[in-house]
């Protein structure tokens, strides 16, 4: 990618080479870039666990050839209960940073798969099963992989704030300490978790055996989150927004995301015009853009639900 951003036979591109391989591995199997990405996100929350996973959130902005972008928004909403009285009766001022009670929001990770499955079917005839686009992923969790040096530094890190989280201490400090370089960090209850998404199918997360399982879960840790919560919740396509440089356009996603303020960055600096990317200026201009940017999303940006 150094070099040149065109290949014969595809490519993929993820924070993790494991990631990116298991992506690639789907088009050569005679996949699409969706069930390409589909895999590759799989794989990424096993193999990169500090920095992604399945009970996230997730924004996809897809592009078909001679058609206008589509987004796929799949953030979670806050549980029905969730709301500034129930923390009051808990004796919080604010929502605290971590703990049950910060785990306020269903995971949409799943229903921005599903989403984009559905996509590939009917618009890019896509063919393959959840269980082939999450077939390295469950190897990866089942076999192991050698822990990267962010993903041990970050644990130890973090220990103290997240060892008493439940089944923290169980799944990411294997003999009681962060993992150790070179040794195969196996995650058998993802394993499980991702072969019966495999089997039931990713809407299984909010509706399905799984989703009851993950409701007795959450209410056991005492989060807020209910299997009602869970069952209510879906993805939504939306139009990607948008801003015409002179390179052409660029398209980003829609509220809660940043995306906004990332391309109100990109149309700001492209009229000051400064040619020199060495220069103080060149800096100072995307400071600047920052900043006109960020007070705007600061003012407006929120759950669309409930922005003007």
């Amino acid at each position: 990618m150094i070099h040149t951003s065109i290949a014969a036979r595809g490519i993929v591109t993820a924070p993790h080479h494991l990631a990116a391989q298991a992506g690639l591995a789907v088009l050569r199997d005679g996949g699409n870039a969706i069930e390409a990405m589909i895999a590759a996100a799989a794989a990424i929350a096993v193999v990169y666990p500090h920095m992604n996973a399945i009970g996230g959130d997730g924004f996809w902005v897809i592009h078909t050839p001679q058609q206008e972008p589509i987004g796929i928004d799949a953030c979670g909403a806050a549980g029905a209960g969730v709301n500034e009285a129930f923390y009051r009766g808990h004796g919080l001022a604010a929502i605290p940073a971590r703990g049950p009670l910060a785990a306020n929001t269903v995971a949409g990770t799943l229903s921005g798969w599903q989403a984009a499955l559905e996509i590939s079917k009917k618009n890019w005839g896509g063919r393959m099963s959840p269980a082939r686009l999450l077939e390295d992923a469950i190897w990866w969790a089942d076999h192991g992989v050698a822990p990267s040096g962010g993903q041990r530094r970050l644990t130890a890190e973090r220990r103290p704030e997240l060892e008493p989280a439940p089944g923290f201490a169980d799944t990411f400090l294997p003999d009681g300490a962060p993992p150790a370089a070179g040794v195969p960090f196996c995650q058998p209850r993802l394993a499980a978790t991702l072969r019966q998404l495999a089997h039931d199918g990713f809407d299984s997360f909010y509706r399905g055996r799984l989703a009851l399982a993950i409701a007795a879960d959450l209410a056991a840790a005492g989060s807020p989150v209910t299997g009602d919560d869970l069952a209510r919740h879906q993805a939504q396509i939306v139009t990607p927004l948008s801003v015409r440089l002179a390179t052409g356009t660029v398209y980003n996603m829609t509220p809660p995301t940043q995306g906004l303020a990332t391309l109100m960055i990109l149309g700001l600096y492209e009229r000051l015009r400064i040619a020199d990317p060495e220069s103080f200026e060149y800096v100072h201009g995307l400071v600047e853009c920052t900043k006109r940017a960020f007070l705007v999303r600061d003012a407006y940006v929120t759950d669309p639900a409930y922005m003007h």
